[in-house]
This record gives structure tokens, sequence and C-alpha cells, in this order.
């Protein structure tokens, strides 16, 4: 008697993938958004690239589908993944289209930053000194430290 609910083989409850814990009791497309960088969206369709079964659990892979969910996952260009739905088009150095995953997304976040500060952008300079940076407002809002609304009297 094989029930569908009943997995016949071996199950792994934690998968690393970049670096992370992925839970292999989730479903694959839920899984993979543990991983930084990784949406509900991203996750579908390199699931559909990759030919794996939507249907399984992150447990429930073999090596190979593994490996080649973290290939895609790499090189989603050469799988015909369309440019607008990579997190990083047009990179300010190098002009090319990348999909940034896990410390890779803190790497270029800090290099941008890094950026920002060194050419004295009005941005970079917020970020200098721990400020707003979006345009909010900062008068009331925001405050840390002794920074007290009215003064007692005294």
């Amino acid at each position: 008697m094989s029930s569908s609910l009943v997995f016949q083989g071996e199950f792994q409850h934690i998968i690393r993938i970049y670096n992370t814990n992925v839970d292999g009791r989730r479903k694959i497309q839920y899984a993979l958004t543990c991983v930084k960088g990784v949406g509900r969206r991203f996750a579908n369709l390199v699931c559909k690239k990759a030919d794996v079964d939507m249907s399984k659990r992150a447990g429930e892979l073999s090596k190979d589908e593994v490996e080649r969910l973290t290939t895609i996952m790499n090189h989603p260009r050469q799988y015909n993944i369309p440019t607008w739905f990579l997190n990083r088009q047009k990179d300010i150095k190098d002009g090319k289209y990348s999909h940034c995953l896990a410390n890779q997304i803190d790497v270029k976040f800090r290099e941008d930053l890094e950026r920002l500060k060194k050419i004295r952008a009005h941005r970079g300079v917020r970020h200098h000194f721990g400020l707003r940076v979006r345009g909010q407002k900062t008068k009331t809002t925001g405050r840390r430290g002794r920074t007290v609304g009215v003064a007692g009297r005294r």
C-alpha cells in the first residue's frame, strides 16, 4: 500500500543552499524563498526551468535536482529568464544584468553605499550620519538617544 503522503526514499530535513539552511518539510517553491534574494515568483520560475515537480517537498529532492536549481539561480540569463526579473540591473560598475543571492546582496549593498559616500552624494551623506534617507520627516520621529520633545521647567 503506497500513499502519496509517505515518501519512499531518503528525506533530508535541512538542505544547504547558498550558505542557507532550507527547511526540507516545506514545498520547494516556498523553501527556496529562505535564500536571500529569492522571492516566490523567482523561485517558481527557477523550479519550472529546472523541471522540478512543484508538489515535492524540499527534502525529497535529489542531489541532481538541487544542483540544477543552484545552476539556474547562478546563471539566470543563460536559461532565458528575462532581464526585468533580475534584482541587479545595469550594474553601475560593469553595466551587466545579474541576480544577486545570499551574501552577494550584502556585498553589493555595502559597495553602493561606499560609492555614494565617496562621491559625497546627498544619500551617501545621510547614510553616513545615520539619518533618514528617503525624504521622511525627522523633526519628531525616529529619535534615538537624549533628544526629548519639550524640556521641563527648572
